[in-house]
């Protein structure tokens, strides 16, 4: 028997925004939540070696990897080695539209073949003693009907695992970039509730379009989780409060000030291990979100990131939050 894992509030995994250094500052502000990485190819780990992909902070438990692929052997293979690694989920993409993950024969176009998606999750499942988990749309191109995803869900069940996490729009695959993707389709928020319906048995977890913990406590009354993407980027401290809402754990309370400086000695620590001084600052353009020095907080971090140093910086930016 597979542990089983508090999927109740997800941060969704977003290319070139959920890396190790942003789900470390995610961390600082809730206990509970469960991040992802951002999608990381099979390809990429088998064949370009590029294992600091892999690299994690110890702190970001619980924390899954997302794997982009369709080939069986490979998926095994980069399962186990993320298993290795510590992680405690792997999770399989079937909803990312892009033009080279299609070349790539994996995201959303695998909706249009449901065996092998189950034969991929079933043997990654095999591999592995940690869960395995999918993330798909509702169906891609004019496959969008209810009885399409229903098909699809029906197939990849047999695969036996449990855990479906569902943008709930249609992936067009021609016609519209990924930004638009995220944005252009309809939201149709009633096929994921159907299906929670319609297979009770699974863990069915809502994403897309999900602003406000407001909208998350909504959405849980119908499914077993919430999935906040860019709204969690964009404004991290929204979830502050959802260790206390959503867990019934006592929140450690810490003011912007306080996860600015703990994240500010995070990146001097990274700095020094080689890491990107750029990449590690562009996460905190959202903490100041709402403040009344918010213009002001992100020119400081930009000009920190033109000057490549931290120093003479720390103290202005803690003096232009609010609290």
């Amino acid at each position: 028997m597979k542990k089983k894992l508090d999927h109740k509030f997800c941060v969704a995994p977003m290319m070139q925004y959920t890396d190790m250094h942003d789900r470390y500052l995610l961390r600082l502000i809730s206990k509970n939540i469960f991040l992802y990485t951002e999608m990381i190819a099979t390809g990429s780990l088998i064949h370009g070696k590029c294992f600091d992909q892999l690299l994690f902070n110890k702190e970001e438990h619980p924390v899954g990897i997302q794997l982009g692929g369709s080939n069986v052997n490979d998926l095994i293979e980069c399962s186990k080695r993320s298993e290795q690694e510590g992680y405690d989920e792997i999770n399989l993409n079937v909803g990312c539209p892009s033009d080279r993950v299609q070349k790539g024969r994996f995201g959303a176009c695998l909706m249009l073949e449901p065996e092998l998606v189950s034969e991929c999750l079933f043997n990654m499942q095999k591999a592995v003693k940690i869960p395995v988990s999918i993330k798909c749309r509702l169906g891609i191109d004019d496959n969008e009907s209810y009885d399409f995803l229903y098909n699809f869900i029906s197939i990849v069940k047999e695969s036996e695992i449990n855990t479906f996490i569902i943008h709930a729009r249609n992936g067009i695959l021609k016609g519209l970039s990924p930004r638009q993707n995220r944005n252009v389709p309809p939201l149709k928020y009633d096929y994921v509730y159907r299906l929670k319906n319609d297979f009770p048995d699974l863990e069915i977890i809502i994403n897309g379009g999900i602003k406000t913990i407001d909208d998350s406590r909504n959405h849980l009354m119908h499914v077993d989780g919430v999935m906040i993407g860019r709204a969690a980027y964009d404004n991290p401290f929204i979830l502050s409060d959802l260790d206390s809402i959503f867990y019934n754990a006592q929140s450690i309370p810490k003011s912007k000030k306080q996860i600015l400086n703990i994240y500010l000695e995070y990146v001097e620590r990274q700095i020094k291990n080689g890491h990107n001084l750029s990449r590690m600052m562009k996460h905190l353009f959202g903490l100041s979100r709402g403040d009344k020095n918010a213009k002001s907080f992100r020119i400081k971090i930009l000009e920190a990131i033109k000057n490549n140093t931290l120093d003479g910086y720390k103290k202005d930016l803690e003096e232009l939050l609010v609290n």
